[in-house]
């Protein structure tokens, strides 16, 4: 049985899982090299730690489940999904430009908005309410319970 065989063979998701293990305990591994701080006095480095360990924790499940079930059924091979990649892709370009130039609830609803758009089965009426909906959440979270110091609104 050559390589390609047994790739086919074995569930991709076992490999994907421990991929994200060992990116998040990389992630943990550097971040700790930083001063992590506490809940009310982060450092630099706990953002980095939190996310790793997430992401290993994260991947693990997904390994543990992948190699609990049977490797997956081969799916017929099908076209790039270019739709998503340009939407996701021009959803973080919209972000960065409208949150320099326009604030961060622009830049909010712009990077819901067009990466919604990506997914086929969304309407423009259901992205709306979504990006919408996102922005109170950012407002919420960001401006008002953290206080983060980036303007609602720039103009110029």
């Amino acid at each position: 049985m050559d390589i390609n065989q047994w790739f086919k063979k074995t569930n991709k998701d076992y490999y994907g899982g421990t991929l994200m293990m060992l990116i998040g305990c990389g992630a943990v591994a550097r971040g700790i090299d930083y001063h992590i701080g506490t809940l009310t006095q982060m450092g630099p480095g706990y953002y980095p730690v939190g996310v790793g360990v997430l992401l290993a924790l994260v991947g693990a499940a997904i390994a543990l489940q992948a190699s609990r079930s049977a490797p997956a059924v081969e799916r017929a091979e099908q076209a790039p999904e270019w739709r998503g990649w340009l939407c996701i892709v021009s959803s973080l370009i919209a972000f960065v430009v409208l949150g320099e130039y326009g604030g961060l609830l622009p830049a909010t609803f712009a990077i819901v908005f067009i990466s919604a758009l990506g997914d086929r089965q969304n309407t423009l009426k259901s992205a709306l309410v979504l990006s919408l909906s996102m922005v109170m959440v950012c407002l919420i979270v960001f401006w008002w319970a953290l206080e983060i110091q980036f303007p609602l609104f720039r103009w110029g």
